[in-house]
This record gives C-alpha cells, structure tokens and sequence, in this order.
C-alpha cells in the first residue's frame, strides 16, 4: 500500500497565473511535487496535417484524452510510476515520445478542465481556482504564445475570439464552483500562497510521522 498522496489540483483560464503558482509550490517542495499536466494529453491529431490541427477547439473538454489522465493518476496514487504523453504546442500534436512520471507525497494536477471533469475532480484533495482579469489573461496568453510556442499574434487572437473566451465562459467559469478555494492572482496572491503552503507542510511533517512509527522496533538479535 502506498504512502498517502496529497492531490491539489489547480485549475483557472488560460494565463491566468496556474504557472506561477504552481512554481512558488516548487520552490518549496520541489523534491516532493509531482505535477501532471492536463495540456499533455490532449488528444493525438496524426490523421490531420498541420492546418487543420491549428484551427481545431483546443478549449473544448472532448480535446483531452481526459480518461487517460484519471487512469495515471490513479496510478500514481498507488505509488506506480507512469509513462505521461508529452504534447507539442509548435506542431499542435502529440510527439511520439513520453516521460516517466514518478509518485511523491505530492501531486498538483494542473489544467484549465481539470474542474469539469467530476471523476477527476474525486481524486483530489485539495482544488484551487486561479481567478484573474480576463484583459490580464488575454495579455498574458499573447506573450507566452508568441514568445514561447511559435504563433503570430493574429492567430492568438483569431483562436481566443473564436475558442478560448467562449469555451471559458462555458466551461472553464463554471467549474469554478467545484473549486475549495479561489486564489486572485495566481501566485501574487501571498496570503493565499501561504495557506497552501502550510497545508502542504502539515501533510508532509504527518506523512513523516506515520513513516517513523510504522519503522519496526530494534531488538537485541
């Protein structure tokens, strides 16, 4: 039986600040974090040439294989390492390979949909909503997909009038209810950040405790 896991899932519209948050967690509690990735399994296109996978609704749940991602974190809640899909933004595809993802005390499952998806939502312990200015994210979203994942400015914008503002008002919105707490800000949000932190530590020294008394007693043999 493995060691119990702490899940936190952190969820919020794109660029709203999961990033940074979930970085701070990691500047922490680096060596005891696992993160997963919903982005990483959205869903193989090989059958599509690169045009049609650009204009695909990459903001829709049913663009993530989200089954595969409730089946490796289960996985990883038994203390089983999985093999993770690793998706490429450049090429709006899955690449052929994977990465071994190994459990640790704690897992932050991140991701848009994470909250709307409720067998998913059942696996977590603790759920985070990132809440930010929809002009701030939109802003945000422009640098990082420019700079970072090879689009023009055109396309950012074309894909967030046409998917990414609707699906969020749909979608992503919404599943805010599901959330236990909402954080403005993102990672800004100090005082928020030390809530999360100090749950984090108090799982971590309780996982210790549990270790040191189940050690077998020493005898004289």
């Amino acid at each position: 039986m493995a060691d119990q896991i702490l899940v936190i899932g952190i969820a919020g519209g794109s660029g709203s600040g999961k990033t940074t948050l979930m970085k701070n967690l990691m500047r922490s509690f680096g060596e005891d974090i696992t993160v997963l990735s919903h982005d990483n399994y959205y869903r193989a296109h090989d059958d599509l040439p690169f045009e049609q996978r650009s204009k695909l609704n990459y903001d829709h749940p049913d663009a993530f294989e989200t089954d595969l991602m409730i089946e490796h974190l289960k996985e990883l809640k038994e203390g089983r390492s999985i093999e993770c899909p690793i998706y490429d933004y450049t090429i709006h595809n899955r690449t052929d390979e994977t990465v071994t993802v190994v459990p640790k005390p704690v897992i932050i499952v991140e991701g848009i949909l994470i909250f709307e998806n409720k067998a998913l939502c059942d696996l977590m312990d603790m759920k985070i909503f990132v809440d930010t200015d929809a002009d701030i994210r939109l802003i945000r979203r422009i640098r990082r997909d420019v700079a970072k994942r090879g689009r023009s400015l055109e396309s950012v914008l074309i894909q967030y009038e046409t998917t990414v503002k609707p699906m969020h008002e749909q979608f992503v919105e919404p599943s805010k209810k599901n959330a236990d707490l909402v954080v403005l800000e993102g990672g800004k949000n100090l005082v928020a950040l030390e809530m999360i932190t100090s749950q984090i530590r108090r799982h971590l020294e309780h996982r210790g405790e549990e270790r040191l008394v189940s050690l077998p007693e020493e005898t004289d043999d």
